[in-house]
């Protein structure tokens, strides 16, 4: 006869962990950043002053190490009067590691065209900065106050 016993089941206990709280959570927290990192990563509009400024003078006993930039974004070194062929930005890094191993105190500026990408410019300076060199300057050229509309 069946109908009067009931047998005892056992269950076995779960070693598993229920992960669905937690992409619950991980699926909140995605859309919280998507919607706030845009916010993050825009720019903020900033009205530069304009004016014109007085040269540097330059030491006369060190000579200055200018690393330019073409408007194609080649890489050119000049140390004193020696130019170089166009190399790219390991080799400047390099290149200008060596000179400001021997002399701390040089100046090295940077010398950018126009038409150059700004990220280009940015990279060589970081670059340079990993190098060594403490002080990097931009050359500009003054500005033609007939053109200049002013």
């Amino acid at each position: 006869m069946k109908g009067g016993m009931m047998q005892t089941v056992r269950r076995k206990p779960m070693a598993e962990i229920n992960v669905v709280p937690y992409i619950d959570v991980m699926l909140v927290l995605l859309v919280i950043f998507m919607v706030t990192a845009p916010m993050l990563t825009q720019g903020v509009k900033v009205e530069l002053p304009e004016t014109t400024s007085d040269p540097i003078q330059a030491e006369k006993d060190t000579e200055s190490v200018v690393v330019s930039v073409d408007a194609n974004g080649a890489y050119y070194l000049q140390v004193g009067d020696e130019g170089s062929d166009p190399m790219p930005l390991g080799q400047v890094q390099e290149m200008v590691g060596k000179i400001m191993a021997e002399r701390t105190n040089r100046e090295v500026l940077v010398r950018g065209d126009d038409n150059v990408q700004y990220g280009k410019v940015v990279r060589l300076m970081s670059v340079l900065q990993q190098a060594g060199a403490t002080n990097v300057g931009l050359i500009t050229e003054a500005e033609d106050l007939d053109d200049a509309g002013g």
